[in-house]
C-alpha cells in the first residue's frame, strides 16, 4: 500500500480512502484492464475472420496490455485457489471471467467451427482455460522478449486449429461422447 501511495503521490491513508484493502485495488486492476482492452478486441474480432487469426488477435492484445505488469501477474499467480478472492476462478472475479468468456463464445460462433453438441458449449471456457496457461507461462517466461512464449503460443495455437478441424470428422463420434462426459463431469453438470 505504501509503494502505491508513493506512486501516486498521496499520503498511505489516502489510498485506504480509495481501497480499502490490496484486495479492492487488485479487483479495480482486474476491472480496468478489462474495460480498457474491450473496445481493441472487439475491434479485433469484427475485423479477422478465421478462429487462429481471432484467438492470436486476442491473446497478443492481452500479453501486450499486461506486458508493464507482467511482475504483478507475476504476485498474483500464487492467488489460484478459486476461494482465494483475487483468484481468476473465484466468485470475486466472476463477473470479469463471464465478460472475458464471451468474447471465446463469439471466436467460436463467428469462426463457424463445428463441432458436436457435446463439446461446443464447452469450447469457449476450455480456450479461456487456454489463454491463463499461455498468460501463465508467460508470466514465468524469462527467455529474450519472451521467445519461449512466442513459440509455445505459435505452434500451440495452429495444434489447437487443426485439433478443431479434424474434430469434424464423424468417425470421431465416439470420442466426442466421452469427452463430453468428461467436461460435465469437471464443470460439473
Amino acid at each position: 500500500m505504501r509503494d502505491i501511495a508513493a506512486a501516486a503521490e498521496v499520503a498511505g491513508g489516502a489510498a485506504y480512502y480509495y481501497f480499502p484493502s490490496k484486495e479492492a485495488i487488485v479487483l479495480a486492476f482486474y476491472d480496468q484492464a478489462q474495460r480498457d482492452m474491450f473496445p481493441q478486441l472487439a475491434v479485433n474480432l469484427q475485423s479477422e475472420k478465421t478462429f487462429e487469426s481471432r484467438m492470436r488477435a486476442i491473446l497478443t492484445e492481452k500479453l501486450t496490455y499486461f506486458a508493464p505488469n507482467r511482475k504483478l501477474l507475476g504476485a498474483l499467480t500464487a492467488h489460484t485457489d478459486p476461494e482465494h478472492p483475487l483468484s481468476p476462478f473465484g466468485e470475486e472475479t466472476r463477473g470479469i471471467r463471464e465478460e472475458d468468456l464471451a468474447f471465446f463464445e463469439t471466436v467460436v460462433r463467428d469462426s463457424g467451427i463445428k463441432l458436436s453438441k457435446d463439446i461446443q458449449p464447452y469450447l469457449p471456457r476450455l480456450l479461456w482455460m487456454y489463454q491463463m496457461g499461455l498468460i501463465l507461462f508467460w508470466v514465468y517466461d524469462h527467455s529474450p522478449g519472451q521467445r519461449r512464449t512466442q513459440v509455445l503460443f505459435d505452434q500451440t495455437l495452429k495444434m489447437l486449429a487443426l485439433a478443431l478441424k479434424l474434430a469434424s470428422i464423424p468417425l470421431l463420434r465416439p470420442m466426442h461422447r466421452m469427452a463430453g462426459e468428461l467436461l460435465r463431469t469437471v464443470y460439473d453438470e
